[in-house]
């Protein structure tokens, strides 16, 4: 893949660890956006001239603009984002409040569209780039927060990328953007630290490998949607969960 300058989001971390990392072991610029400055610079250390560590909150327009301006200010354009940063809620529905609704879609929804929103316009200056956002398998599985697993909340919340990815696929196509989204299953990461062993082992009984996928796999799955090899690709949403269900 031509080298690329990419902010990854979630960069501490899970999936966004792993794209960060993998895309600086292959060449390009990255730029590292995480709300735990501390976690971020012992993950991704900045060792590198290729490397770029950023501390934000993408609920934040602020935050968001930041990031996208500090990465053009260091690396003089940005040409993609992989947009990995979420939080989990495992709340069931009769104990869901307002309030943790309304937070779990501020940070996955509304984070989405604000930095998606910094990162186009910033590509629109050079009228070429690739998004990718972080949906989720969990939209297909529909778990009910039980044993860990993720709640209404966070499936709403995720139900909610698939669509966020359609309109701006459509809207941000005449300007040389592709925006795609990758729908992980249960990834082992930091976010599934609470799961129960029985649901851990329920989760993997649908998977015909019976194992969990690794946050490598996926992030293999994001660069791929970022590069010249995805060039027809626009408004999809990549389902990596080793067959456990279909979208």
């Amino acid at each position: 893949m031509t080298s690329q300058t990419v902010l990854v989001t979630g960069a501490a971390s899970g999936i966004g660890l792993a794209c960060a990392r993998l895309l600086r072991d292959d060449g390009h610029q990255v730029a590292g956006f995480d709300v735990d400055a501390s976690r971020l610079a012992y993950s991704l250390p900045q060792d590198s001239e290729r490397v770029l560590l950023l501390a934000g909150d993408v609920t934040r327009t602020e935050s968001c603009n930041y990031a996208v301006s500090r990465t053009v200010d260091r690396f003089g354009r940005i040409d993609a984002l992989v947009h990995c940063a979420a939080v989990l809620s495992d709340v069931p529905w009769d104990a869901l409040t307002a309030d943790d609704l309304n937070q779990t879609l501020a940070v996955n929804v509304t984070g989405s569209f604000l930095i998606a929103q910094a990162a186009a316009r910033a590509m629109t200056t050079h009228g070429r780039g690739a998004i990718v956002l972080a949906g989720s398998d969990s939209v297909l599985s529909a778990p009910a927060g039980e044993g860990g697993a993720a709640g209404p909340a966070y499936v709403a919340s995720k139900g909610a990328i698939v669509a966020l990815t359609r309109s701006l696929s459509r809207a941000l196509a005449p300007k040389g953007i592709r925006v795609n989204s990758i729908a992980p299953g249960l990834t082992d990461t930091p976010m599934i630290e609470g799961l129960t062993e029985a649901t851990r082992a329920a989760v993997m009984a649908r998977v015909p490998e019976r194992r969990l996928g690794l946050p490598e796999e996926v992030a293999r799955a994001a660069i791929f949607l970022i590069s010249e090899a995805a060039s027809f690709i626009t408004g999809q949403t990549l389902y990596v969960n080793g067959g456990a269900n279909f979208g």
